[in-house]
């Protein structure tokens, strides 16, 4: 339990995992912020950018320690990329190091280049996010710094005198940011069709908003009233006026895919809009999203909806998942996770078998191993054209474009065992082992082929991030190890000096 700490005493603070397992506990000065917390747990977590909740409530990194009551003595830490959450993958890194400065390299226009705001960039970031075409970097005081291509919200000039102070959260669609302030307002930038200008909606941003959610156009805020407010390019979800008497309470959640959103109300049901085609038109079935709904998963142009009963709905463009009728009697019951890739799904059920749908060519077709995925099947990660089956022995499945990473068979005798995280990015897929060593395959120019870094990838190994190039690798030591595309990523070596060590984590 915390001290009571207004009275300047000490702050006894308790940090957990989402499963309630303690990983760190101590005392604190209330004198300090919570940002302090923050970097115990990055010390404690290598490559684990994160943020702190107080049940449901998000805790500020420039929140005064003083200002934590005596409840708040175990906060859960979450990490920043949650499921469900579309990844938005750019042609550019940038590594948080434990001093809160930030390194960046990959393409320039795309947020490789930093130069431009490097002096906000020395101390106190405590988090960055990417969207594909620029990053935005929060920091302890609250103030946000961004950078990259203009027009695709690398720019926050318009927006600079209020992003000083106060943000708690920022979110990436395909081309723009939205900050979530700790008084609940929102302040947008970007391309100002896709959602950077938020004017017609910005009586209703200027306060109670818990959380915002983008897809590929628009973005979704979702209130403390359970209502949902949107903008953004009308034809992809920033127009909901269709089904707004729908969204006025009761949403619990928000998921956005390349086209369009879903919102889970709290009774299971769900309501969409957004391109028809994209899964903005649920109405053929719309009977099977009355209620049970727990889930929803969007790839970049359908849904699949699990329900509390195991089965799976699906919907949106036919050839990219949203039709699974020749799979439909496998959906019926026991399905405990599904992923998208651009094109297809797959479910994972709970006798570890994967049933899966969508376009054959690019992971909706897995008769080429059919037989090793019939039992035993922990996890599915998706790249960008190809699906990979972690299994409960540690070895590895692949399926899906062959030159993209759905044939591992040059690997595969590395792939029998061991295996504890898998990786995609666009064209390729890095596997983690229990030693720490990586091991990858794919298309070779987008970071299939890691043979020139090989022997800096036999130990010591704690996160792999893709973006839509390359691979970075941050050892336990602090470093960082790159490879793929030249210049959208794979080539470190311009701020190599600067990665040898104490970087806690990388973004994309």
């Amino acid at each position: 339990m915390a001290s009571s700490s207004n009275d300047g005493s000490p702050v006894d603070i308790t940090l957990v995992d989402i499963s309630g397992h303690e990983i760190t506990k101590g005392t604190w000065n209330a004198h300090c912020k919570v940002h302090e917390l923050f970097q115990a747990a990055y010390k404690l977590k290598p490559g684990f950018l994160c943020k702190l909740l107080h049940g449901s409530e998000v805790l500020s990194p420039q929140r005064d320690m003083a200002s934590l009551c005596p409840s708040f003595g175990h906060l859960t830490v979450v990490g920043m990329s949650g499921a469900g959450q579309k990844q938005l993958l750019s042609n550019a890194f940038a590594a948080v190091k434990s001093d809160g400065s930030v390194v960046t390299w990959g393409r320039p226009d795309r947020g490789g280049n930093s130069s431009l705001v490097e002096h906000h960039l020395q101390e106190g970031v405590v988090q960055v996010v990417g969207n594909g075409w620029g990053f935005a970097a929060v920091k302890s005081d609250g103030s946000v710094i961004a950078w990259g291509d203009a027009d695709g919200g690398g720019d926050s000039s318009l927006v600079e005198h209020r992003l000083q102070d106060g943000v708690v959260q920022v979110v990436g669609n395909g081309f723009a940011f939205a900050a979530v302030k700790s008084d609940g307002s929102v302040i947008t930038w970007g391309d100002s069709d896709a959602g950077g200008d938020s004017s017609l909606v910005e009586h209703w941003l200027q306060d109670s908003v818990v959380h915002v959610v983008g897809n590929g156009f628009a973005f979704a805020a979702v209130k403390s009233d359970g209502s949902v407010i949107t903008w953004g390019d009308s034809d992809a979800g920033g127009d909901s006026s269709l089904v707004e008497h729908q969204l006025q309470e009761d949403m619990v959640r928000v998921v956005g895919n390349g086209l369009a959103f879903a919102a889970v109300k709290s009774d299971g049901s769900v309501i969409t809009w957004g391109s028809a085609l994209g899964g903005g038109d649920s109405s053929p079935v719309e009977h099977q999203l009355q209620e049970g709904v727990v889930q929803v998963v969007g790839n970049e142009s359908a849904f699949a909806a699990v329900k509390s009963d195991g089965s799976v709905i699906a919907w949106g463009n036919d050839r990219r998942g949203g039709d699974s009728s020749l799979v439909e009697h496998q959906l019926h019951e026991g399905v405990v996770q599904v992923v998208g890739n651009g094109w297809a799904f797959a479910a994972v059920k709970s006798d570890g078998s994967v049933v899966i749908w969508g376009r054959a060519d690019r992971g909706g077709d897995g008769s080429r191993v059919e037989h090793r995925l019939h039992e035993s099947v922990v996890q599915v990660v998706v790249n960008g054209f190809a699906f990979a089956a972690v299994k409960a022995d540690g070895s590895v499945i692949t399926w899906g474009r062959a030159d993209r990473g759905g044939d591992s068979s040059r690997v595969e005798h590395q792939l029998q065992e061991g295996i504890v995280q898998v990786v995609g990015n666009t064209e390729a897929f890095a596997a983690v082992k229990s030693d720490r060593s990586v091991i990858t395959w794919g298309s070779a120019l987008g970071g299939g082929d890691s043979s020139l870094v090989e022997h800096r990838l036999q130990e010591g190994v704690v996160q792999v991030v893709g973006n839509s190039e390359a691979f970075a690798a941050v050892k336990s030591d602090g470093s960082v190890v790159t490879w793929g595309n030249a210049r959208g990523g794979g080539d470190s070596s311009h701020v190599g000096h600067r990665l040898q060590d104490c970087v806690i984590g990388v973004v994309s």
